[in-house]
């Protein structure tokens, strides 16, 4: 824990200047209001703001749809009961062996289910039970560890663990200031690295739901302690990253139809949905401070997640053939490319649709037809545990049928987030790659036993999948039919690879 609290202060050294400077003069993140003395971010200010929370809680009251059904899924989840019991760790493995996120995974799914009904109903037992549980992980947790997807428990855990205690930032018992130190110490140290390090790895080799996944953390963390210049870096590599998470390497492509391309896409499925899950995530929490990402680049979020709607749903889509260099830097290389979008299950789904339609739709008054069809699919949508009991099942919180169905914006409400905003630019070290896909050919590779000081090994711990129906070809290196996966999985159980 020492080494990775020593590495964030090292990353700061390179962002801080930049990133406070930039916050500090007029870069977007203008006041807001905060419940938070001398705070420089709206509390609750996350995935939901106090009017959002205030929304549900008036629909559900008043009997109104759809919002009584998503309510009913939330109700109806063993996540969601009063008196969940905590089973803190002191390290969180995932990858490799020794493995146990699962049970942060669950406990962090049942502290914000738990929050999240307390709002809607009022009912004091359940926010006490978020809290108990968010308290007895912030008193244990010093560590995350396991191989490369140890990166990926430190984005998507820190990311939901911010959002669930922010649902109870100010409840009486919560210990806010034990809670901050967690995320900044324990989950931070990683999810600031990544997009600058990548894990020693060439800049291309991990897909973008990586970086996205760390970025998610980084700005959600950067909001709940009040952190303006982490959340500078996170904002400004969602525009100018050199990794694949960047808005415009995620979507490489855009088409005259208003359509761009995914380029997880041409990976599976499953991780096309992850990612756009998580960039809509990252653009809800920063739109709820005043800065608005969902419209940058002439919406191009918005023509992303249309053409992954489009394709999710069985339709034709055009696919530019991608080539990413992979490996260590200074280590074993190889090239792999996907040549076209990936078979897909119409009937696969993530609870990601409803916040993401509601937005470019209801907000925005935008025409967004095929994520208003993927929307009206999903719906009512649950969170974690309504949709397996795998990591998989787990990677967004959910509910959105609940959470995100809005009424129509009126003129003024759709002209700006809800504190004036302009650009954020800040500067910001940056880095990206991805891992191995499903959908995709290798020209060359040739490992290197001591690349990265050993580290080599590591690099290509990729995850193994438990969503069966998303899982590809096992194995190490395994080269089958002129594909060849760069994926080794060095222990059993829980992971997937993402």
């Amino acid at each position: 824990m020492t080494a990775e609290i020593s590495r964030r202060s090292t990353l700061k050294i390179a962002g801080i200047a930049a990133g406070a400077a930039g916050l500090g003069a007029g870069t977007g993140l203008a006041a807001t209001p905060a419940s938070a003395a001398g705070s420089g971010f709206a509390h609750p200010g996350l995935l939901h703001t106090t009017a959002d929370l205030a929304r549900m809680a008036a629909k559900v009251k008043a009997g109104a749809q759809p919002y009584t059904a998503g309510f009913a899924r939330l109700t109806a989840n063993r996540h969601a009961q009063s008196g969940w019991r905590a089973n803190p760790q002191t390290t969180v493995v995932r990858g490799g062996t020794g493995q146990n996120y699962v049970t942060l995974y669950n406990d962090i799914h049942a502290a914000y289910q738990n929050g999240l009904r307390h709002h809607v109903s009022g009912e004091d037992a359940h926010a006490d039970t978020a809290v108990a549980i968010l308290n007895d992980w912030s008193a244990k947790l010093t560590s995350l560890a396991g191989n490369a997807d140890r990166f990926l428990a430190a984005g998507l855990y820190g990311y939901q663990f911010a959002n669930a205690a922010e649902l109870v930032r100010d409840h009486p018992d919560f210990a806010l200031d034990r809670f901050q130190e967690m995320l900044s110490e324990v989950f931070a140290p990683l999810s600031d690295d990544f997009p600058v390090r990548h894990n020693g790895a060439v800049i291309t080799n991990y897909w973008p739901n990586w970086d996205l996944a760390n970025m998610a953390c980084v700005l959600a963390g950067g909001i709940f302690c009040d952190d303006k210049a982490q959340v500078a870096r996170a904002v400004d590599y969602f525009k100018n990253g050199e990794g694949l998470g960047a808005v415009r390497k995620a979507i490489p492509v855009v088409h005259e139809d208003g359509l761009a391309e995914w380029l997880e896409a041409g990976r599976d499925q499953g991780h096309a949905l992850l990612g756009v899950g998580l960039m809509g995530t990252f653009c809800e929490m920063a739109w709820n401070q005043g800065i608005d990402l969902y419209g940058y680049d002439d919406n191009r979020f918005l023509k992303g997640a249309q053409y992954v709607a489009k394709w999710a749903m069985g339709g034709e889509v055009p696919y530019t053939a991608n080539t990413r260099a992979k490996g260590a830097v200074d280590g074993w290389s190889g090239r792999e490319t996907a040549s076209d979008a990936a078979a897909v299950d119409p009937n696969m789904t993530r609870p990601i649709w409803a916040m993401i339609a509601n937005h470019y739709t209801k907000r925005r008054g935008l025409d967004a037809s095929y994520l208003a069809r993927t929307a009206a699919r999903a719906a009512p949508e649950g969170g974690g545990g309504d949709y397996g009991p795998n990591s998989g099942g787990y990677d967004q919180l959910g509910f959105g049928t609940l959470a995100f169905t809005r009424d129509r914006a009126t003129a003024a409400e759709a002209s700006a987030p809800p504190s004036t905003s302009t650009s954020t630019s800040t500067s910001t070290a940056a880095g990206s790659g991805s891992g191995s896909g499903a959908k995709t050919s290798a020209s060359s590779a040739s490992p290197s036993a001591g690349a990265q000081n050993g580290r080599g090994e590591d690099l290509a711990a990729t995850g193994t999948s438990d969503f069966p129906a998303w899982t590809a070809a096992s194995g190490l290196a395994a080269l089958t039919g002129g594909l060849l996966l760069l994926r080794r999985r060095t222990g059993s159980g829980g992971g997937r690879q993402s």
